[in-house]
């Protein structure tokens, strides 16, 4: 559910422009609205999760998306839609970490590796297949329908959970809720978003846009206070002094970026500039759905087995490929030329990439702190998109309007995904870098890998954890 709100919302973008007449400003904050909330709430859903109970919570974030659905659904003007988005944000960060910290507890060592590839390739799946099921509900009723559908899901899922899903929780999470760290987030992307979306259009010494620049950096810096000086803080920075677990969020953070940002235009390039249906637009993307599907899995047993650095190098690049290939579709409409090796270029990528990516997360840190190291790996992918989405266009040139304008679209587009591109390649080489496979221990010694571990057990033991 919170995957697929993700990116089934860009397929409608064109329809709820033009019905509202929205300036891509607008359309921006639709999408940003919900990231933001679940970016900026994340890890405090993930702390919530582990005192109060990882299914209950769980429970909770799935009847809160669904009734914020609902209410998307209903919303008579963009204002009431932007305000309605930012509440299933909300729902989406109370289920999310929770999600992920399940499966790591229920699940024995041996098989968690096969559990984590496929979490990870359904999330995939989900994220990709977000176009296709909004093309087919727009075509079949209208935009509106990409919310409703969550409403039965939501029944569907939240039956299961409680007749399928253990309770658990973190017996080492102490302390009160890290509500100043959670408040200073939301100041923090609040006024970073704010200023990257309406900078172009305002200017940049507009005085809201210089405003929301203070208020972006002041809440970051007073972050990163509060988060060091808590006792009981949602982000504990000294998980940071771990090399590969630094260096893994850093390609997370590229990686979806890049795919945030292409996701957010490509069903408007499509529309527009290619003039496919919505249902056109969503089905172009279903061979990475597919590939993701079928390869994730496998993707994730492959790297315990080798190690993922190869996939964690290669990976990325190849789906820089796929994004770089996308600028064909601005001169070639016909799909199995213009678009379809673009996508599987893209889809064969993201499979290599994104199941050795959150497990290679979870691996860098002890068992007792997977909750938050996959709390934060996640949080790290939506702040990715999050600020893809708001200074993509503007790096490339697309602004106001021009969104609707086959020929200025066209050439943006091509910049944008070029751009995007080059920031996988480069998550390619941070991964070379920065990644390190697991050796094997010798008796009575630990993997140099491991090496930075008994040190953060140090700093980490003296701060009660939280996810």
């Amino acid at each position: 559910m919170a995957a697929i709100d993700g990116t089934v919302v860009g397929i409608a973008l064109p329809s709820i422009g033009r019905q509202f007449h929205a300036p891509l400003s607008t359309l921006q904050w639709v999408v940003t609205g919900y990231t933001l909330a679940l970016a900026a709430l994340l890890l405090l859903g993930g702390s919530l999760a582990d005192r109060r109970g990882r299914r209950l919570v769980f429970n909770i974030g799935v009847v809160w998306f669904a009734l914020a659905s609902a209410a998307c659904a209903l919303a008579p003007s963009t204002d009431v839609l932007i305000a309605t988005r930012v509440l299933q944000g909300v729902g989406a960060a109370l289920l999310t970490p929770g999600s992920l910290a399940i499966i790591q507890a229920s699940f024995d060592p041996d098989d968690r590796s096969r559990a984590i590839g496929a979490w990870s390739g359904l999330g995939g799946v989900a994220t990709a297949a977000g176009p296709l099921v909004g093309g087919y509900l727009i075509s079949a009723a209208s935009w509106r329908w990409v919310f409703v559908i969550n409403i039965p899901v939501g029944v569907l899922v939240l039956f299961s959970s409680v007749r399928h899903v253990p309770e658990s929780r973190d017996p080492g999470a102490t302390g009160r809720v890290d509500l100043p760290g959670a408040l200073m987030a939301v100041v923090a992307l609040a006024g970073v978003t704010f200023a990257l979306i309406e900078g172009p259009t305002l200017g940049w010494t507009a005085p809201a846009v210089v405003a929301m620049i203070v208020a972006g950096a002041a809440g970051t810096v007073a972050f990163l206070v509060v988060e060091r000086r808590s006792p009981a803080p949602m982000l504990p920075l000294a998980l940071f002094r771990v090399r590969q677990f630094t260096a893994t969020n850093l390609v997370t953070f590229l990686v979806y970026a890049a795919l945030g940002g292409v996701l957010f235009l490509l069903p408007v390039e499509l529309q527009v500039v290619n003039h496919f249906t919505p249902l056109e637009s969503g089905v172009a993307l279903l061979p990475l759905t597919v590939i993701m599907l079928l390869l994730s899995a496998r993707s994730g047993q492959l790297a315990s087995r080798i190690g993922p650095r190869l996939q964690m190098s290669v990976g990325p690049v190849v789906v820089g490929a796929g994004l770089a290939l996308l600028a064909r579709s601005t001169t070639d409409s016909t799909y199995l030329t213009g678009v379809f090796p673009a996508m599987v270029v893209f889809g064969l990528g993201l499979a290599a990439t994104v199941a050795p990516l959150t497990t290679t997360a979870l691996g860098a840190v002890p068992d007792e702190h997977a909750g938050v190291a996959s709390a934060v790996n996640n949080d790290v992918a939506r702040v990715g998109g999050l600020i893809a989405v708001a200074v993509l266009p503007a790096l490339a040139g697309i602004s106001g309007s021009s969104y609707l304008h086959p020929g200025e679209l066209a050439g943006g587009f091509r910049s944008a995904v070029l751009i995007a591109g080059s920031w996988c390649v480069l998550g390619g080489l941070v991964s070379a870098i920065g990644i390190r496979n697991p050796k094997v221990p010798t008796v009575g010694a630990l993997p140099e890998d491991e090496a930075p571990v008994p040190s953060m057990h140090c700093a980490l033991d003296a701060t009660p954890l939280s996810s």
